[in-house]
């Protein structure tokens, strides 16, 4: 494969990507050399001919998006930021890999300026950057006027063989096609090896066909060193208007390393010799490392100069617009903010004469209350929208030709919705949230765990969350899932006991714009809790609160000899208990405690008031796994839990089946507290 690059600038400038990239990888002793020396040509275009962005305002709303799929070649991006003038310097590049750097392994949004997405695990680069789209579509049909395009943004990314192995990566394919979105431009590092060795060990489908067949358009590249032949690809793709597009770049991995072309080149550091030997097979000064001619930097650092304008020029023509089309104007301004809308709160709904229903019933009348309060709202269901209550009523579906609805038809593609939804996340201005079952946050879970790694305000709504929904049986009754949910740092797991519980978790959701939030809701119906006469629901931001206090025969409050923590729809069993046991003369407690990361995060005094310490007869009250229990009951309390799978039957029955009666857990009550 021959260089085919315009003039020697050119090659300097990608020699230089792909130098400065192993030298890095070198120093490290680890990363991942293949991708940055196949792919610095396609990735020398995007950025140099196509690219809108400001390096020094890397949050720029005007600016195209730019996604590696292929997070292990992490190196790539990190030089293209570096070189085109973003805050990442020469010495950070140098520091690769190490503790506490802004040059980590793989890519992270919330570490690296000018990293849109973090990236690593296959397939969800890919995925997102659907969401990206899909927000962009949405804004740019809410906004857009004759004369105005203040929205229009191009979505780049470089996808791998390895993401388009990934199951995530062609539910997401599907969809995106479905959607015919336009503005999705992925260039395919097509070089056909893998760690094992060649692609066809594993993957020898005809990926043309495979996308095409989805509704994509296809194009070819030949040779992966042809600038030119990359340039004109991604020109004929930008005038296809009905189809996302996937341009097969066919690359040798390594190109210049003694070992390219084989699955030695994939990754690991190379050594010392073999470095000095690519430097000789690309024409480059053996001895020096970590050098960019002056001329390349001159170049690459014309993106400081191009972007400022392009940002100006943005600004005067959303400036323009601001100015004839007054009202669109302000909800333009309002919603790239990101700030919610003044009054929002007002319109939550009070529950006043509340009847019983599921918490997911609650959840989707306060969704339909807000949602015309809060116009950033994008909602959706893996094609349980009936089941989850996540329709905005006020709206229609989005779909081609309909871009400005709200309402999000994913399939059922659990996995390519929750990280659809990461990607309208980071695109910004927009807030998802999405619905399936619980039991199905396991196709959900690694774009659930990137999306708190992320810091990403995406909201998951998942129902039907216990052995409560039935005759459905234990496929799809929860029981591990909340627990497996809570075991991921930074996610808000909040599982509301009643109608103003609901409110305010999703008051919490709204406003917790640092990290995803995970509700767990029934389908069966829940207690109707007398808020005048307990606790404000309010206490869910604290996590846990006193619901109902211990009493005396005469009413009076005392000192608890036994504490009921309970949660979601054991809350009402719980407080049934109480009264029998109350009526037993044992003074009771109940805690409800939806939401252990908030209750967690509280001073070590507003714990002790909620669970003191001195009052050891606890009992939690959950219907899902004692995991994680043992925390908040000691070691002398005791959890009414589901260890097991659940039961083909009626809800009702299954739960009495399971012990969760008030019967049995006053049995367990008079057990912890010795009576």
């Amino acid at each position: 494969m021959a260089n085919k690059t315009s003039n020697n600038l050119d090659q300097l400038c990608i020699n230089t990507i792909r130098t400065l990239s192993l030298d890095a990888i070198q120093k490290a002793n680890s990363g991942h050399p293949g991708l940055p020396l196949g792919m610095a040509p396609t990735a020398y275009v995007i950025w140099t001919k196509f690219l809108r962005h400001n390096p020094k305002n890397p949050k720029w709303f005007g600016r195209d998006r730019f996604l590696l799929s292929a997070g292990h070649g992490s190196m790539l991006l990190y030089s293209l930021l570096h070189l085109t003038g973003y805050d990442l310097s020469m010495e950070d590049i140098k520091q690769f890999r190490q503790l506490h750097s802004k040059t980590p392994g793989h890519p992270e949004n919330t570490r690296t300026p000018g990293v849109e997405l973090t990236t690593g695990p296959l397939g969800q680069g890919f995925a997102n950057g659907v969401g990206m789209a899909i927000a962009e579509r949405h804004l740019a049909a809410q906004f857009n006027k004759r004369g105005f395009p203040v929205v229009d943004n191009w979505i780049y990314g470089i996808v791998s063989d390895g993401d388009l192995m990934e199951g995530v990566s062609y539910e997401a394919a599907s969809l995106a096609g479905h959607l015919q979105l336009s503005n999705l431009i992925y260039l395919y590092d097509d070089n056909q090896v893998t760690i094992d060795g060649s692609t066809d060990l594993a993957f020898t489908e005809d990926r043309t066909k495979r996308f095409e067949a989805a509704g994509w358009y296809v194009d070819e590249v030949q040779d992966g060193n042809d600038i030119k032949a990359i340039e004109q690809a991604i020109r004929r793709a930008q005038k296809v208007k009905d189809k996302p597009k996937l341009i097969r770049v066919h690359t040798i991995i390594g190109f210049g390393m003694p070992a390219q072309g084989t699955h030695k080149a994939h990754s690991d550091a190379p050594g010392d010799a073999a470095v000095r030997e690519t430097k000789r097979n690309l024409g480059w000064p053996e001895n020096k490392k970590f050098f960019v001619p002056k001329e390349v930097l001159a170049h690459f650092r014309k993106a400081v100069k191009d972007g400022a304008k392009r940002e100006k020029d943005w600004n005067a023509l959303v400036s323009r617009y601001e100015k004839e089309h007054k009202d669109l104007g302000a909800a333009f301004r309002a919603i790239r903010s990101s700030v919610l809308p003044d009054g929002w709160e007002s319109a939550l709904p009070a529950f006043a004469d509340v009847e019983a229903k599921a918490t997911r019933a609650y959840s989707g009348e306060v969704i339909n209350a807000i949602a015309d309060k809060i116009p950033a709202m994008l909602g959706g269901s893996g094609d349980l929208t009936p089941s989850n209550n996540t329709y905005i009523k006020s709206s229609k579906n989005f779909e081609p030709g309909n871009y400005a609805n709200r309402n999000l038809h994913y399939g059922i593609r659990e996995h390519g919705m929750s990280a659809v939804m990461n990607g309208i996340a980071l695109f910004g201005s927009t807030i998802p949230f999405g619905g399936t079952f619980l039991t199905f946050s396991d196709y959900a879970r690694p774009a659930v765990r990137l999306a708190a790694l992320s810091e990403l305000q995406t909201i998951f709504v998942f129902t039907h969350d216990s052995i409560g929904l039935g005759e459905d049986g234990p496929t799809h009754q929860s029981v591990e899932h909340i627990a497996a949910l809570r075991a991921i740092p930074d996610l808000a797991v909040i599982r509301p006991c009643d109608a103003h519980e609901v409110r305010e978790a999703w008051r919490a959701a709204l406003k917790n714009t640092v990290g995803p939030t995970a509700f767990a809701l029934s389908r069966q119906k829940v207690a109707v809790i007398d808020r005048k006469r307990f606790a404000d629901a309010k206490g869910l931001h604290k996590g846990a609160y006193i619901l109902a206090e211990a009493q005396t025969k005469s009413g009076k409050a005392t000192t608890p000899k036994l504490i009921l923590i309970a949660t979601g729809s054991e809350v009402g069993l719980a407080m049934e208990a109480r009264e029998r046991l109350q009526a037993e003369g044992v003074a009771t407690r109940v805690v409800s405690m939806p939401c252990w990361e908030f209750f967690d995060a509280q001073p070590q005094k507003y714990r002790d008031e909620v669970l003191p310490p001195r009052v050891t007869a606890r009992l939690s009250i959950e219907a899902g796994v004692s995991l994680g229990w043992a925390k908040y009951v000691g070691d002398k309390g005791a959890s009414l839990a589901v260890d097991r799978f659940g039961e083909s039957a009626p809800g009702d029955e299954v739960f009495r089946d399971y012990g969760f009666t008030v019967e049995n857990v006053v049995r367990l009550a008079e057990k912890v507290t010795g009576k």
